[in-house]
């Protein structure tokens, strides 16, 4: 799971690098939109990864 955590840690920084080069987020603000944009990315990869490791309905029948 490690793993899977630093790449959510630089998949975060890597999107916050870009908004902040785009001009759609200000490095006095950096903090809280990190946090934001880290819970997004930590949810959506571990809700993707449990869905994939849980069995489908079919599978159950």
């Amino acid at each position: 799971m490690k793993s899977i955590d630093e790449q959510i840690l630089r998949t975060t920084k890597e999107i916050v690098v870009k908004f902040i080069e785009m001009g759609r987020l200000s490095p006095t603000s950096i903090h809280e939109s990190f946090v934001d944009v880290h819970r997004t990315v930590s949810e959506t990869v571990k809700g993707a990864l449990q869905e994939k490791s849980a069995p489908s309905e079919s599978q159950q029948e």
